[in-house]
């Protein structure tokens, strides 16, 4: 049984409309930019400084993070900002997905809900060509494409990397990894749907 799905995916890839469309066709709840709006609620930081957090993720052991979810508090002063606004995510994550089926993307969601058995993993990824396509109205000016791919791909490695322990789109963290670019974002979707209403019955 398949009650939750989470979506990690490429910069450009179309992750975020793959959740979306699959959340629609199933009539669950779909969570990405609402993780940021709630934590920015609760913390009295601006949803832009949440949603950048990652940015600023350095190399550290993950046994911190692994303490830290099991009791720090936000504003208790013994994490740093960046850390304290991770594990509010994670309990925001954990609660949502207790609360009913759902699609969540992004923000480590497959990692923080990993000892659940309902969940199905997936992984969203697609050529450079069609990534760049997608993203180029987001492009500052004097900056190119495929280096704003790989800042924000390397970002998120960083992020996944630094609050898990582990790699970021490695295939054995997932259930189902499909190329947006080689399927199209609608198939994509429709695979996800096929295959959760085939495990539910």
């Amino acid at each position: 049984m398949t009650n939750i799905i989470t979506i990690s995916r490429e910069f450009g890839s179309g992750g975020h409309e793959i959740g979306e469309h699959v959340a629609q066709q199933l009539g669950w709840k779909f969570y990405d930019r609402h993780i940021v709006e709630q934590v920015a609620k609760e913390s009295g930081l601006s949803e832009k400084f949440i949603e950048e957090s990652g940015e600023y993720a350095t190399s550290r052991s993950s046994l911190l993070f692994n303490l830290s979810i099991a009791g720090a508090a936000m504003g208790s002063g013994s994490l740093s900002l960046y850390d304290e606004i991770y594990v509010e995510q994670c309990k925001l994550i954990k609660k949502l997905a207790a609360e009913s089926p759902c699609v969540i993307v992004g923000r480590c969601a497959d990692y923080v809900l990993r000892e659940r058995q309902d969940c199905m993993h997936i992984f969203i990824w697609a050529d450079v060509k069609a990534r760049i396509e997608r993203i180029s109205g987001q492009v500052k000016e004097g900056k190119s494409p495929e280096k704003m791919l790989k800042e924000r791909d390397n970002r998120r490695r960083v992020y996944y990397r630094n609050y898990t322990g582990q790699e970021w789109g490695k295939v054995q963290n997932y259930q189902l990894a499909l190329c947006s670019s080689a399927l199209g974002l609608e198939t994509c979707a429709e695979l996800i749907v096929q295959l959760v209403k085939q495990q539910n019955g």
